[in-house]
């Protein structure tokens, strides 16, 4: 309260820098903005710029400062500066009671640290996440247990992250379970009509074909690793005909340099530019399977009832292998091609993966998030 007893609003700045941070942090936005305690204050560096820009727009958001950090080849260091120093004045300038940030990215990192070097408490969304291989993902491990260390409160998505935590040695009390806000978000994509911007996709409709949904982009998969995931797309397209793969293509050219060459020729395959994010849900919807290197993905296509093939030898979200609703399967050409075979021709396993429960959440983290906020600043 004020000095007439009146309430006054806690400032909670949120600070974010790409497509998938925007995805899980719009809800908490959504939630802070209906709040009466609580003020946000967006900030993004735009290390994804044009990706970032679309998630923004579909929710509705306008950020209260835009440091537009993104530039061409700039390396991990170099962003990382930027971020310190750049987040540094913005603290110093709007002075917030708390600091959110999502995930594990050099955004994330940087964000932190400036925040925690000006005693201004750290939220981290998503807290918790580890593969136990500092390289893989590279640098998101890393960031990830740095941002734990520093970092007020812990909001992890399952029990296995507070067990992470609690092996760090974050004390219990600063821990809360309150799933993943991507559940929340995508949700309400799906649920917002939406008509395909491409001619290809709005022939989904009437295509009984059945669809393979491919995303691709992480560092260490550069190079070998991705023209093994191109061999096996030409593979599965030339052995089954009635398949229909669908591959929005990652703006990193040495990712598109490695698989386009393969597949390019192929009349079942549809190479797109990324679609924003309120189209990008309807297409996990509108798909069979699902083969990334993402991590969203796991999180999201299956509340839709989507199998997910992983292409990576090791994930932060062990919750949804045991669940059943997600697998590992590496980047052998080979492998790719006998799991994914295996669920388009075997009707039990694809149905064991479909139908199995999603543990990431019930689509009400942000809620739970802004509760946490509150408590946290002593407004409830």
């Amino acid at each position: 309260m004020d000095e007439y007893g009146a309430e006054s609003e806690s400032r909670v700045m949120v600070i974010y820098g790409t497509r998938p941070e925007a995805i899980k942090m719009a809800p908490v936005i959504k939630s802070l903005e209906a709040d009466s305690y609580l003020t946000p204050i967006v900030v993004v560096t735009a290390q994804h710029r044009e990706m970032l820009d679309q998630v923004n727009q579909v929710f509705g958001i306008v950020p209260d400062v835009d440091l537009n950090m993104m530039a061409h080849g700039q390396s991990l260091n170099s962003i990382a500066g930027s971020v310190i120093s750049k987040i540094d004045e913005v603290l110093a300038e709007f002075e917030p009671d708390a600091v959110v940030v999502q995930g594990d990215t050099t955004t994330v990192m940087g964000a932190a640290i400036a925040a925690f070097n000006r005693e201004v408490p750290v939220v981290h969304l998503e807290a918790g996440l580890r593969s136990g291989d500092i390289n893989s993902p590279f640098p998101e491990e890393a960031n990830r247990k740095i941002v734990s260390q520093i970092a007020r409160v812990h909001l992890a998505p399952t029990t296995v992250s507070r067990s992470n935590l609690l092996a760090d040695g974050v004390p219990e009390e600063n821990i809360h379970v309150i799933g993943n806000t991507v559940i929340d978000a995508l949700q309400w994509a799906v649920e917002r009509p939406v008509k395909f911007s491409l001619p290809e996709l709005q022939a989904l409709e009437s295509d009984d074909r059945r669809v393979l949904l491919v995303t691709t982009h992480r560092r260490e998969n550069l190079g070998e690793n991705m023209v093994n995931i191109g061999k096996a797309l030409r593979n599965l397209a030339t052995h089954y005909p009635d398949l229909l793969i669908i591959w929005p293509a990652h703006k990193n050219p040495k990712v598109r340099a490695s698989i386009a060459p393969q597949i390019q020729d192929l009349d079942n395959v549809i190479s797109i530019e990324p679609v924003e994010y309120g189209e990008f849900s309807h297409l996990i919807n509108a798909s069979d399977i699902v083969l990334t290197d993402s991590g969203g993905i796991q999180e999201e296509a299956p509340s839709l009832g989507k199998p997910v093939l992983v292409l990576r030898e090791n994930t932060e979200r062990p919750e949804a292998i045991d669940a059943g609703t997600v697998k590992l399967i590496g980047t052998a050409t080979e492998t790719i091609i006998s799991e994914v075979s295996r669920l388009l021709d075997d009707k039990t396993a694809y149905r064991e993966m479909a139908n199995a429960v999603n543990p990431y959440g019930d689509g009400h983290s942000a809620g739970r998030s802004v509760d946490i906020l509150n408590e946290l600043l002593g407004n409830r």
